[in-house]
C-alpha cells in the first residue's frame, strides 16, 4: 500500500507529547519524519521512566510518540547547529516545534527568517497559549491547561460526594487532541500549497484545544449560562447514561433514547417505569434522575457484571465493562483490529506499540520502524540530504554540533 504523505519530509523540532503526537501520525501516513533532538539529553520524554523497555533505557513514555522517525542530535545553541537545521528545511516541507513563543528567534529559527530559505515552508507552532495573547510567554503543560481550560471543572466527583474534588484526565488527552489537530491543519496546509504553491505558520495552542473540545458541555454553557457541574460518572444530558455497580463491581450502562430505555425496564423486570411520566422521556429522566438512579443501583448492585452484560447486550441495550489495560489487549475485537503493534527492535529483539486507529482501504496506517535512539541517524540523515563527507560529520562531532547515544 502506497501511504498518502509519501514523498512529504517533515523536520520534527518538538519535544515531549503534543508536537511528537503529531510528528508520529505524519510518519504513520507515510512521511519521513526527521526528529531534531539536543545531542546530549534528546527529547525530555526519554528520561521520564521507569517503566523502561527491557534490556534499555528507552522510556515507555518516548516509545509512546515517536515511532517512524529517525533521530539526529544537533546543538542549535552553535551557530554551525543553526545551519545545519536551516539547510535541513531547505530539504524539507513541514516544520514542527514547540519551543515557547518567540523562542527560537534567537537561533534565526523562527518562521520568518526560515521563511526567506523556503518559501513554501508549512511551519507549525505549538505552544501552552499560542503566538499572541497577554499569557503567550507561560508554558504550558497539560495538566495546567486541563484546569485552565474547564475540562476538570466537569471531571471527578460531585462536591460533597466521596472523592469530591476536581480531576484530571487519566491520559494527557489536551496535549493528544492537540497532536491531531496540529496534524491536520498541518494536511490542509500541505493541500493549500498544492493549490497556490505557497507555505504558511500555523499557530496551535493547548488552550484554544482544550476550550474546543468542551463540545455539548461548552454548549450547555452558552446557551443556558448555566455552569455545568461535576457529575461525576453521570451524564449532563442523557439519563441513565453512567457506571453502575455489580455484585463483583461495575458495568457502563449507555441508555441513548426511550427505546433502549424501555428495553431497559424490561431487563430489570421493572417495565413500568418506562410508562412513568418521571422517567417515560430522556428530558424526564434528566429532571428526575436522583429519583430513577439509586433505583437502578440498588438492582444492578444484586448480579454480576458479566450476568448484566450478556441479557442487556441480549436486549440491545447499549452496555459495557470497565477494562484494566491487560484486559484491553487482551480483548478479542481490539486483537482482531491490531490495535498491539508489534515492530523489531535493534536492542530489545521487539517492541510493543499502540497502533494508528485510521484504516484505508483496509490497510491500517502505521509506521514500520521503532521509535530511534537518541542521535541515531545523525550521520545518515546529514550525509544523504546535505552531502556531507565523513570528514565534515566527524568535525562536527567532535566539535559537539552534532552527536547522540545511537550514532
Amino acid at each position: 500500500m502506497r501511504k498518502p504523505l509519501e514523498g512529504i519530509r517533515v523536520l520534527d523540532m518538538s519535544r515531549v507529547l503534543a508536537g511528537p503526537w503529531c510528528g508520529q501520525q505524519l510518519a504513520d501516513m507515510g512521511a519521513e519524519v526527521i526528529k531534531v533532538e539536543r545531542p546530549d539529553s534528546g527529547d525530555d520524554t526519554r528520561a521520564w521512566g521507569p517503566p523502561w523497555l527491557a534490556g534499555t533505557r528507552e522510556s515507555a513514555y518516548f516509545l509512546s510518540a515517536n515511532r517512524g522517525k529517525r533521530s539526529v542530535g544537533v546543538n542549535i545553541a552553535s551557530l554551525e547547529g543553526q545551519q545545519l537545521i536551516r539547510d535541513l528545511v531547505s530539504q524539507c516541507d513541514v516544520l514542527i516545534e514547540n519551543f515557547k513563543a518567540g523562542g527560537l528567534k534567537a537561533y534565526g529559527l523562527d518562521y520568518a527568517s526560515l521563511k526567506v530559505i523556503k518559501p513554501d515552508l508549512i511551519y507549525c507552532s505549538i505552544t501552552g497559549f499560542g503566538q499572541d495573547g497577554p499569557y503567550a510567554h507561560r508554558a504550558g503543560y497539560d495538566f495546567i491547561i486541563q484546569g485552565m481550560g474547564g475540562l476538570m471543572s466537569l471531571t471527578g466527583q460531585p462536591d460533597g460526594a466521596p472523592g469530591g474534588e476536581p480531576m484530571k484526565v487519566g491520559v494527557a488527552l489536551t496535549d493528544i487532541f492537540t497532536g491531531l489537530y496540529a496534524a491536520n491543519a498541518i494536511l490542509a496546509a500541505l493541500w493549500e500549497r498544492k493549490r497556490t504553491g505557497e507555505g504558511g505558520h500555523i499557530d496551535m495552542a493547548l488552550l484554544d484545544v482544550q476550550v474546543g473540545v468542551l463540545a455539548n458541555q461548552a454548549l450547555n454553557y452558552l446557551t443556558s449560562g448555566e455552569v455545568p457541574r461535576r457529575l461525576g460518572n453521570a451524564h449532563p444530558n442523557i439519563v441513565p447514561y453512567q457506571v453502575f455497580p455489580s455484585a463483583d463491581g461495575h458495568l457502563i450502562v449507555t441508555v441513548g433514547n426511550d427505546g433502549q430505555f424501555r428495553r431497559f425496564c424490561q431487563v430489570l423486570g421493572c417495565e413500568e417505569w418506562a410508562d412513568d411520566p418521571r422517567f417515560a422521556t430522556n428530558s424526564a429522566r434528566v429532571a428526575y434522575r436522583d429519583a430513577l438512579i439509586p433505583d437502578i443501583s440498588k438492582l444492578l448492585a444484586m448480579r454480576t457484571t458479566d450476568n448484566w452484560l450478556a441479557e442487556l447486550e441480549t436486549a440491545g441495550v447499549p452496555c459495557g465493562p470497565i477494562n484494566t489495560l491487560d484486559k484491553v489487549f487482551d480483548d478479542p475485537q481490539v486483537r482482531h483490529r491490531g490495535m498491539r503493534l508489534p515492530l523489531p527492535h535493534p536492542k530489545a529483539g521487539q517492541v510493543d506499540l499502540v497502533g494508528n486507529p485510521i484504516r484505508i482501504d483496509g490497510q491500517r496506517l502505521a509506521a514500520e520502524t521503532p521509535p530511534p535512539a537518541l542521535g541515531e541517524h545523525s550521520e545518515e540523515v546529514l550525509s544523504q540530504l546535505l552531502g556531507l563527507d565523513e570528514e565534515t560529520l566527524a568535525g562536527l562531532r567532535e566539535r559537539g554540533v552534532i552527536g547522540g547515544s545511537g550514532s
